[in-house]
C-alpha cells in the first residue's frame, strides 16, 4: 500500500506561480513513475506531467516551458513548479504513483484556481 499525499494548492493571479508537493509514503520501495494530472470541472482527468524513476520526464503540450516536474527518492517526494499561470490551468490536481509497474496509486487531489 502507498499512501500520497498532496499540498501546495491554492489560488493565484494569472501570471502567477505555484508549487505543489507529493509526499508518498508506506511501500514506497515500489514506486516506479510518478506524476500529476489534473481534472477540471465538466472535463475528463488529464495527464500534466509525468517522472520516471530513471529521470525520464514528460509533458502534456500545453503546459511545457511553464511547468516543471522534480523528483526527490531520498524524500519519496514529487513537486510541480507551475509558473505563468493561466486561467485554464484551474482544475483539482491529482498526485499519482505506479507501484510495481502494476498498481496505479492516487492522492486526494489539491484545488488550484487561477483569477483572470
Amino acid at each position: 500500500q502507498v499512501q500520497l499525499v498532496e499540498s501546495g494548492g491554492g489560488l493565484v493571479q494569472a501570471g502567477g506561480s505555484l508549487r505543489l508537493s507529493c509526499a508518498a509514503s508506506g511501500s514506497t520501495r515500489g514506486i516506479s513513475d510518478m506524476g500529476w494530472y489534473r481534472q477540471a470541472p465538466g472535463k475528463q482527468r488529464e495527464l500534466v506531467a509525468t517522472i520516471r524513476s530513471g529521470g525520464t520526464i514528460n509533458y502534456v503540450d500545453s503546459v511545457k516551458g511553464r511547468f516543471t516536474i522534480s523528483r526527490d527518492n531520498a524524500k519519496n517526494t514529487v513537486y510541480l513548479q507551475m509558473n505563468s499561470l493561466k486561467p485554464e490551468d484551474t482544475a483539482v490536481y491529482y498526485c499519482h504513483a505506479e507501484w510495481f509497474q502494476l498498481y496505479d496509486y492516487w492522492g486526494q487531489g489539491t484545488q488550484v484556481t487561477v483569477s483572470s
